[in-house]
């Protein structure tokens, strides 16, 4: 059996914010396995969900690049030492640059432009990730950085028309749901895209925890937890954050019927300084 250490307990601790004995009891049940006792606490009751573990880089920033033509468009993070840095705009500069050369020139040798901005500033710097969206028919790729630029936002939207691209109303739909998307961090645009294993997992402890009960109610229970997990992590089932009582879903539908022509959201991507990925 696996030596239920205190670290090991403090980093359980750190990703669930549950009671020291319910960690300790955890971790034994699942011999050391620390992601198997953040199952266990879910299944238990005793937590909602965790934080992901893995590499948490502390300073940073998103950075984005859109094509002038908006049809394509990239977001990458770059990791520094000190928010002092973060914060410094040669620093800031270069991360643009860095966006725009992914997306313009992805032959550039970016260990060497990294290089010599380590030489520059005096401090390591870390190209983390990047990652594209381009549009593939009618529509557009915008992008949204928020303040502090901690969380950067790339989303693709589609369209049945290339007039609509030109709407007042069209512009500020997408720029609600790229706000939307850096406040309420969906995983997924729809339910259809979210990993089986994941829904399987989330069935299996719905299932525990209605345990002992009638079969249709532990049916309705569990069909109950898998629609509000998709609720709460799905973009087109999220409540809208300037209406909750709508969903993006409908805002987007209420949006299309004014302007008389289909629009759909394709994909988007989220990232944010230091998350595990």
């Amino acid at each position: 059996m696996a030596e239920i250490t205190a670290k090991l307990v403090a980093q359980l601790r750190g990703m669930t914010s549950a009671g020291l004995m319910d960690c300790k009891k955890a971790l034994i049940e699942t011999n050391g396995d620390v992601e198997a006792a953040v199952d266990v606490l879910r299944a238990q009751g005793t937590i909602k969900a965790a934080k992901k573990a893995g590499r948490e880089a502390n300073e940073g920033v998103i950075a984005h690049y859109i094509q002038p033509d908006s049809k394509a468009g990239v977001l990458v993070e770059v990791n520094c030492e000190t928010d002092f840095v973060a914060k410094n705009e040669q620093f800031l500069e270069f991360t643009r640059e860095f966006a725009k050369l992914k997306l313009t020139e992805p032959g550039t040798d970016f260990e060497a432009l990294r290089t010599a901005q380590v030489a520059k500033i005096g401090e390591n710097i870390l190209l983390s990730r990047d990652a594209k969206l381009e549009v593939d028919g009618i529509g557009l790729v915008a992008a949204y950085i928020h303040t502090g630029a901690k969380v950067g936002v790339l989303l693709q939207v589609a369209v049945g028309e290339e007039e609509t691209l030109d709407n007042d109303e069209f512009k500020s739909l997408v720029k609600d749901i790229t706000l939307h998307i850096a406040a309420s961090a969906p995983v997924s645009v729809s339910r259809d895209e979210v990993d089986p294993e994941l829904v399987a997992k989330e069935k299996a402890i719905a299932e525990e925890q209605a345990e002992g009960k009638p079969p249709q109610a532990i049916e309705n229970i569990v069909n109950g937890k898998l629609n509000k997990y998709f609720a709460t992590n799905c973009l087109l089932e999220q409540g809208f954050v300037k209406n909750p009582d709508v969903s993006i879903k409908d805002h987007v539908a209420s949006v299309s019927q004014a302007l008389g022509g289909e629009i759909s959201v394709v994909k988007f991507l989220r990232f944010q300084v230091g998350e595990s990925f």
